[in-house]
């Protein structure tokens, strides 16, 4: 299976500051991921194949067959690089990839959307921890964390 290798700019994590404590950490899920993928090819293959009954094709079955090899191979191939995101919640921010920096007291919203967390921040930045197994569970972690709302 192809692996490829994460971008070293979107990989780059922080440390926690001296002092720094680290609350909990947020790692993508392995089912979650093939979960969306399983969704994503049922509702393109059902797309692909109604196109092609649409056009008149003869073997609208080949659109649904098509659509699940391409995602298949899609997941197969950013599965190392998805998966290997973490999130760290620490006493007094949120630090992402990239190398991303989220205080606390600057978290303005934290709701599950679709199996990922989306964070929204007072100055409007946002956020999206993808793939978790629970997105409400760490929705409500962060709400508490950082005094966020819904």
């Amino acid at each position: 299976m192809a692996r490829i290798e994460p971008d070293s700019l979107l990989q780059r994590h922080l440390s926690p500051e001296d002092g720094e404590t680290v609350v909990a950490e947020f790692r993508a899920d392995r089912m979650t991921y093939w979960k969306g993928h399983l969704i994503m090819a049922v509702l393109l293959g059902t797309l692909a194949g109604l196109v092609l009954v649409w056009q008149g094709n003869p073997y609208p079955v080949m659109g649904p067959i098509g659509a699940a090899i391409a995602i298949a191979a899609r997941g197969a191939f950013l599965a190392s690089e998805a998966l290997s995101d973490a999130w760290k919640l620490t006493d007094r921010r949120l630090l992402g990839p990239g190398a991303r920096s989220i205080p606390l007291s600057q978290i303005a919203l934290a709701r599950p959307f679709l199996g990922a967390v989306q964070i929204v921040t007072k100055s409007g930045d946002k956020h999206l921890i993808k793939y978790l197994g629970d997105a409400g569970a760490t929705a409500q972690r962060l709400r508490a964390a950082s005094g966020a709302q819904a």
